[in-house]
């Protein structure tokens, strides 16, 4: 476990959260210590993060979070970090927002001696595990198709909007994808992003074929290994409690840090306190 408390783990990570959101955002704005952030109808991109880690989190704040998403037409939307000043949960519930999911966040140490991959069995035979190249506009398709694949039904094509904001996050230069492939052939995809303090692996997914042979647990030590060559000290990953994300962080090295909650106010729920 890192030697930093939850607390802090919570701040590094929930902050770089809600930069990198609002950097591959079509639209952003601060706001109580964190971001709001918005790209568009059936963009993973529209949420805010970071608020209340400051301290009080005041009305016109509030107002102005529910403001900017439903003028937009946009459902909000405010991941809720358990250690944020008490007056966030309060007013949203005065709003009417409503707790849709949680999420755990682990966290681990990248230490610059140790032997990553010997935490892992390193995948099936013919696996390779390449950088891809932003301005490969191929390898850049590839990797979209493959790195989403988790995240939508099976058979279900790719959205312009996450198409698109993947592409983006791509392009950051605070990210780097990276593509499994088994033989030549495209079999998994993940991304790392670092920023400062702190790290964090998001965004992987294996084609349902290449499952449980490996290749997830080799796509998070290859992404380790870059947060060792960036010289970052704590990584993070998120994933929804009992996934098989989680199993497999667990696996290499990662604990529990906090779990936070996903808040949303529906449409019918009134926008100010009465």
């Amino acid at each position: 476990m890192p030697k930093l408390s939850y607390a802090e783990i919570a701040r590094i990570e929930e902050r770089r959260l809600a930069r990198a959101t609002a950097a591959v955002v079509a639209c952003a704005e601060p706001i109580a210590g964190g971001w709001m952030a918005f790209d568009g109808e059936g963009s993973w991109g529209n949420f805010a993060a970071g608020l209340g880690l400051d301290g009080p989190v005041s009305s016109e704040e509030l107002d102005r979070l529910v403001a900017f998403y439903t003028t937009r037409g946009a459902e909000p939307q405010i991941q809720v970090c358990p250690f944020a000043h008490e007056s966030l949960v309060r007013g949203l519930a005065e709003r009417g927002f409503v707790l849709r999911e949680f999420e755990n966040v682990l966290a681990r140490e990248s230490a610059p001696d140790e032997e990553l991959r010997a935490l892992t069995r390193g995948g099936p035979d013919g696996l390779e595990i390449v950088r891809v190249d932003p301005a490969d506009d191929a390898q850049v398709r590839v990797f979209i198709e493959v790195s989403t694949s988790g995240f939508r039904p099976d058979g279900e094509p790719i959205s312009p909007a996450l198409f698109d904001i993947t592409r983006r996050v791509v392009a950051h230069r605070g990210s780097d994808a990276y593509l499994a492939l088994v033989d030549g052939e495209p079999a998994g995809g993940g991304c790392v992003e670092i920023s400062g303090e702190g790290a964090t692996l998001f965004g992987a997914s294996v084609l349902p074929r290449f499952r449980e042979r490996g290749i997830q647990q080799a796509l998070i030590v290859r992404r380790l290994e870059r947060v060792r060559e960036r010289g970052c000290g704590l990584v993070c990953i998120s994933a929804s409690p009992g996934i098989p994300t989680e199993r497999n962080a667990m696996r290499l090295g990662f604990s529990m840090a906090y779990s936070k909650g996903v808040f949303i106010q529906r449409s019918e729920n009134p926008q100010r306190p009465t």
